[in-house]
């Protein structure tokens, strides 16, 4: 299963701190989980074929091995104390589960 994350940053948030923070808390917690086979944090430059910028600012891709397994690992009270600063980040962030056809 995958979990694609979209999301733009709040008013005010320099995308420095966010992205420095992805880098070095974020991204390498979530690949430590044992459900997590693979996890990647993409900024978007635009639209393709237009000088449009895109509807959301950041696309985060989970790929897990299982939901409950999953949901398991970031439940626990060290993850969300981690994960708490993407709250204050993230606006509104759209959590899409997928699976591949």
């Amino acid at each position: 299963m995958r979990i694609i994350v979209l999301f733009n940053l709040k008013d005010g948030v320099d995308p420095a701190a966010y992205e420095a923070w992805a880098r070095g808390s974020d991204i390498p917690a979530v690949n430590a989980l044992g459900s997590v086979i693979r996890f990647t944090v993409h900024k978007s430059l635009g639209l393709f074929g237009s000088g449009e910028a895109a509807p959301y600012q950041y696309v985060e891709v989970i790929d897990i091995a299982d939901m409950e397994g999953f949901v398991g690992d970031i439940s626990t009270a060290a993850f969300q104390e981690m994960a708490k600063p993407f709250q204050d980040f993230a606006d509104n962030p759209q959590f899409i589960l997928t699976e591949n056809l």
